[in-house]
């Protein structure tokens, strides 16, 4: 069987410039491992916000690396530079506005200004692409909340059977008749 490969990309001007830590990152991988009993591999970037640079990095992951699953975290605000969304949506054949709409519902249990996240998510060929925010504490609240699709979302688009660690995360797949 071939290796489950998920693509991270940590959008920031700082942490591409080497200017501070990539924790958001590291908070993708480090949940992804508590989350999935699958063998996976990571590949990982961090890239600067600029749109053509996600989109390259993207398509890469999904189109050459052959990625299921592509996480991102940061450029989901409103700010000039914040751009992932735009990104995610120009790579992208189908949109999944429920992934983003959980998230912010999530996110507003916490902070207000959750509806100023922009987040979304898309389908790339057989890739899902989710957009996350960068704080790593929102980072984990909102995989929390929509990552029991993303085993059966991938199972729908052809890619790798997704197995999870079910004291963690448990993930919803219809029953077969």
């Amino acid at each position: 069987m071939d290796t489950i490969k998920i693509g991270i990309i940590n959008v920031s001007d700082r942490a591409s410039a080497g200017i501070y830590e990539d924790i958001p990152g590291k908070a993708i991988v480090e949940t992804l491992n508590d989350y999935l009993t699958s063998s996976w591999e990571k590949v990982y970037k961090v890239v600067p916000d600029e749109q053509h640079l996600i989109s390259q990095t993207m398509i890469e992951m999904a189109d050459k690396e052959g990625c299921c699953l592509i996480v991102t975290s940061g450029g989901t605000g409103p700010a000039k530079r914040d751009v992932t969304p735009e990104a995610t949506e120009a790579v992208c054949q189908k949109m999944l506005p429920g992934f983003g709409e959980l998230m912010r519902q999530e996110s507003l249990k916490f902070v207000p200004t959750a509806i100023l996240s922009r987040q979304t998510a898309g389908i790339r060929n057989n890739t899902l692409i989710i957009n996350l925010p960068g704080k790593p504490k929102a980072i984990r609240e909102c995989l929390d909340a929509v990552f029991p699709a993303v085993p059966y979302c991938i199972d729908l688009i052809d890619g790798p059977y997704l197995e999870c660690n079910e004291a963690v995360i448990k993930p919803f797949r219809p029953k077969s008749n």
